[in-house]
């Protein structure tokens, strides 16, 4: 539960970061990989929490 809460406000943070890069406030290719990773770990995360795994 917490882990949920965690990803989803890191994922809110960066989306908001890559908003400024679009912006020209901040270096878009530092901000889009930080989102990419952001929402690649969360997704990985959340998919292989009960996997089966053999007798």
């Amino acid at each position: 539960m917490l882990f949920n809460v965690i990803s989803i406000v890191c994922i809110v943070v960066f989306f908001c970061l890559n908003l400024l890069a679009m912006m020209h406030m901040l270096p878009l290719y530092i901000t889009s990989p930080l989102l990419f990773l952001s929402i690649l770990f969360t997704l990985y995360r959340l998919n292989h929490r009960k996997t089966f795994k053999g007798f």
